[in-house]
């Protein structure tokens, strides 16, 4: 939950959108101004204009529903029914709005419009709530960034084998408070994969000289979603500065990197016939940081982690790129890579071939094969109905394969609650994974 500050306590941008006065402000106002649209004494306005507003906004409602997750299908696990009744509301205003507008004059028409414009922002608050993707409108806008510090060489510090960074780098003095944050290009070279702009986040201690060569945690967003979302929602520069603050400007260099193309592609992070996602993330990305970057190496040093089809994609890179990825954080992730349907997922990929669906599959790669030196963090919101049972499949075919790997639940279901805290709560395992520290 954000604390508000003295500081912030007075800018509206930083005012909480998911708790407090104003979502519940916007609740109050759009439900008062549903109730004014629906009744009139207006002469012309009876009970069959009423129902008709209801019946054409039922049917508006089927309408979307049928189009997104019937024709469309953009999203592997359809639109959530909380979604779709905020979209009958904001419906029902609008065929309110329309059935009554030709009956009022021009003043009492735009008074009936912004009576629907509250209607549409409060339920687009509602849904906002639910995901918790814009704690404030903060987080709405485009991020902080800075020029990437690139280049090789700077003098460093390796660690010794055995031994974490932290026992064998001191900070210098004078180093900054708080870690970079960059926007990056990571183009696709092996795989000719089209991905949009990713980020960087460099703790302090990469800005020292000789800069210790840090581990690096890989993050891939969900989809719906994007890079962004991760460093907006996510908030993880604020969790990466924090960390670096108790652990004397140490913290692991993040890469968001893009594994969809777009916001409703879903390349299922596999090479396919849709696109090749997993040249890309096991080749093309490490590539590129190794060029760009001065960081540790070796699998030991580098992990892979996600959110939702981030998550199910960070469990496909720790088996099928495990001399990549020695460590993986898969956050209410599926447990197979799906399109919607397996067998929609098989024909659109990989054209019926379920042989070659099988081969890079994690659950049959696991049944196949041990991962005795891969480790990893399943964790997923106790409340969340669909993703749950998944994560639990996912983590026992994880056991069975011989991983090091724990399980885990955060109160609240498949939204943002769940997705900042998991990161949060499993930094420190990374950092230890990957030889930060002890």
């Amino acid at each position: 939950m954000t604390t508000l500050t003295l500081a912030t306590r007075w800018n509206p941008i930083d005012w909480p959108l998911t708790h407090g006065p104003v979502p519940y402000a916007v609740l109050s106002a759009g439900w008062g101004a549903l109730v004014l649209l629906a009744f009139s004494r207006h002469e012309r306005w009876r009970a069959p204009r009423l129902l008709g507003a209801l019946l054409l906004a039922a049917a508006l409602t089927a309408l979307v529903k049928i189009a997104v997750d019937g024709w469309w299908h953009p999203f592997p696990e359809g639109t959530p029914d909380f979604v779709m009744r905020w979209i009958a509301v904001a419906l029902f205003a609008v065929c309110l709005l329309l059935l009554r507008a030709p009956l009022l004059a021009t003043r009492r028409r735009l008074l009936a419009a912004s009576g629907a414009v509250l209607v549409l922002l409060m339920a687009a608050s509602q849904v906002n709530r639910g995901f918790d993707q814009y704690p404030t409108a903060r987080a709405m806008l485009a991020p902080e960034i800075e020029a990437l510090t690139t280049g090789r060489t700077a003098s460093t510090v390796a660690a010794s084998p055995g031994r974490p960074v932290e026992e064998q780098w001191h900070a210098p003095a004078g180093l900054p408070a708080k870690g970079t944050l960059s926007g990056v290009t990571i183009p696709g070279a092996k795989s000719g994969f089209k991905a949009r702009g990713g980020y960087v986040y460099l703790p302090p201690a990469y800005q020292a000289t000789p800069r210790p060569l840090l581990p690096v945690v890989v993050l891939l967003p969900g989809q719906p979603g994007a890079p962004e979302d991760w460093v907006n929602s996510g908030a993880i520069r604020d969790t990466l500065d924090a960390f670096a603050a108790a652990h004397q400007g140490l913290a692991p260099i993040v890469v968001v990197a893009d594994p969809t193309g777009s916001p409703i592609t879903n390349t299922l992070c596999m090479d396919s016939r849709i696109a090749k996602a997993h040249t890309y993330l096991a080749e093309d990305v490490p590539d590129w940081i190794h060029r760009n970057l001065q960081t540790a190496t070796g699998r030991t040093a580098f992990a892979i982690g996600g959110l939702s089809l981030g998550g199910t994609c960070s469990l496909q890179l720790a088996v099928n790129a495990p001399d990549v990825y020695g460590s993986f954080l898969d956050i209410s992730g599926q447990d197979e890579p799906t399109l919607g349907s397996h067998g929609e997922t098989v024909d659109k990929a990989f054209g019926g071939d379920e042989a070659a669906f099988d081969a890079v599959d994690p659950l049959h790669l696991m049944a196949r094969k041990k991962f005795p030196d891969t480790a990893g963090r399943f964790v997923v919101g106790a409340n969340d109905p669909d993703f749950r049972p998944m994560q639990e499949k996912a983590f026992a075919a994880a056991q069975a394969a011989g991983m090091d790997v724990a399980y885990q639940t955060i109160p609240g279901w498949h939204s943002w609650v769940v997705f900042r805290q998991a990161f949060e709560q499993n930094l420190t395992w990374l950092s230890q994974q990957t030889g930060l520290i002890r």
